[in-house]
């Protein structure tokens, strides 16, 4: 039996993207060695493609598979985040890829059959299939993080992310399972229900916890960071650009579903274990980025504080807050994106120069890219007329609102310490003298595009929010 027309309407980007990876891994055997850079033009096109069918998912919006799935508003913006960050993130890697002697058709087919998994956990309806998500992302995301199979610290960054996700990902199997001993159910609707009629005994709070600590791990959240640091400075740069973003969107995504769905009448339950993560992830990213010489290092600490940030809107439990978590996830991959692949380019081939003194200089040498590196780092620091500052306020005014009002005071002070990792950088660009004689690529086409857009796209969130943030307000009430 094949499934309603609807069904497959409803999973065409899934399906669309997974087409488009195996077809790449067709292909790509009788590529000639210096045109593998046509897959990534083939992958990109496959991103475009499933972006335009998310108009098909939409016009069938409704559960799908016996309500295994669920493609709403909610799902809809989430596709957008992670489809988004996965074109931009194949765009940015041609250079990369060259200077770097890999350029391969399976890197573009991993990272759509990675974005699939990203969807399908934005549109789980139920644990099981969350699962299935995580798996899919995961699995992918392992082979990326050592695509640079010459290099140790790639080698080392892909099996300590395989280990230590393995771990995590056995955390919230368990915990579905005690899930569904506790209510007979994996379906998020009945374990509400569930929850409802009976209460949340011993097994099911314990079950919750398990799957917080599987998803934490995911959003690289204290005290489950550990693996963070060092898998995004060994990955390759376009990687750990897509790793920052694409993933951790998707997981906070499934865990908006499972805490406000689920268990949302719990909220009394995990939201000290929540507020208690905030504030780890918050002070253990800020202050250990202050030492960090090493810019790339530097900004995954700098993705564990935000991590923090994300949770400070999280806690509220309210529409307000999931709006403000997905505007903040929308604000947040235009600047690490951009941030991670400029870091990608000024590093050149090896990965040479990562460090804050080689970007001495970088205003006189090129200052556009620096213009545009200095906006996404005062994105990150949250200053006005940018993404970041208006992820900040909206998931600040959430926990207001909630009066979770230490938890905003200890995030505006952990924000004013980020100041100054962020600005050592800007500094470094515009007042150092250069102590090493180098120059940069000049910056092609493809780069420049990815630049651009991230740019724009970081200005034009915070200029001009309204729009985007009544569609993360409409997402928001399609939870309930």
């Amino acid at each position: 039996m094949f499934p309603p027309v609807q069904d497959l309407y409803r999973l065409a980007p899934e399906i669309v993207l997974c087409v488009f990876g195996m077809l790449i891994m067709l292909i790509d055997p009788f590529v000639a060695e210096g045109r593998k850079r046509s897959m990534g033009w083939l992958g990109l096109a496959g991103t475009v493609v499933a972006l335009i069918s998310l108009r098909w998912a939409w016009q069938n919006a409704g559960m799908s598979y016996s309500g295994l799935l669920r493609f709403d508003m909610f799902s809809l913006f989430v596709h957008c985040i992670v489809i988004g960050v996965a074109a931009l993130g194949i765009l940015g890697s041609f250079d990369y890829l060259d200077h770097e002697n890999i350029q391969r058709g399976e890197f573009y087919a991993l990272i759509l059959f990675a974005t699939a998994g990203m969807g399908i956990l934005a549109g789980a309806n139920e644990l099981v299939t969350a699962f299935v998500g995580l798996e899919m992302s995961s699995i992918s995301t392992y082979i990326l993080a050592g695509f640079r199979r010459n290099a140790l610290k790639s080698n080392e960054a892909s099996l300590k992310y395989f280990l230590l996700g393995s771990f995590a990902t056995a955390f919230f199997l368990y915990g579905v399972a005690l899930t569904y001993g506790a209510t007979r159910s994996t379906r998020f609707d009945v374990v509400s229900q569930a929850i409802a009629a009976h209460g949340a005994g011993t097994l099911l709070i314990l079950g919750l916890g398990l799957i917080f600590i599987g998803l934490a791990f995911k959003v690289v959240a204290a005290p489950f960071q550990i693996y963070g640091p060092d898998v995004y400075e060994g990955a390759p740069t376009p990687v750990t650009a897509i790793l920052a973003c694409g993933p951790k969107a998707a997981a906070f995504a499934v865990m908006l579903r499972i805490f406000y769905s689920a268990f949302g009448s719990t909220s009394h339950i995990w939201f000290w274990a929540i507020w208690v993560s905030a504030v780890l992830s918050m002070c253990i990213g800020n202050f250990a980025a202050i030492v960090q010489s090493n810019v790339k290092r530097m900004l995954a600490y700098s993705s564990i504080a935000h991590a923090g940030y994300i949770l400070v809107a999280f806690v509220a439990a309210t529409e307000l807050g999931s709006a403000a978590v997905l505007f903040y996830l929308a604000g947040y991959a235009t600047m690490t994106l951009g941030a991670f692949l400029i870091v990608a380019h000024v590093g050149g081939a090896g990965e040479r120069r990562l460090d804050i003194s080689d970007y001495a200089g970088l205003g006189t040498k090129q200052p556009w890219v620096a213009a545009c590196f200095s906006l996404f780092l005062f994105s990150l620091l949250g200053l006005p007329a940018t993404a970041g500052f208006l992820g900040k306020f909206y998931a600040f005014s959430a926990a207001l609102d909630s009066r979770v009002v230490w938890l905003v005071i200890i995030a505006g002070l952990n924000s004013v310490v980020g100041a100054y990792y962020y600005l050592k950088v800007v500094v470094a660009m515009y007042f150092w003298e250069p102590t090493k004689e180098f120059s940069p690529a000049p910056v092609q086409m493809p780069m420049f595009t990815v630049l651009l857009l991230t740019a724009l796209g970081t200005l034009y969130l915070g200029i001009l929010p309204n729009r985007v943030m009544e569609w993360a307000l409409a997402s928001a009430r399609s939870l309930r």
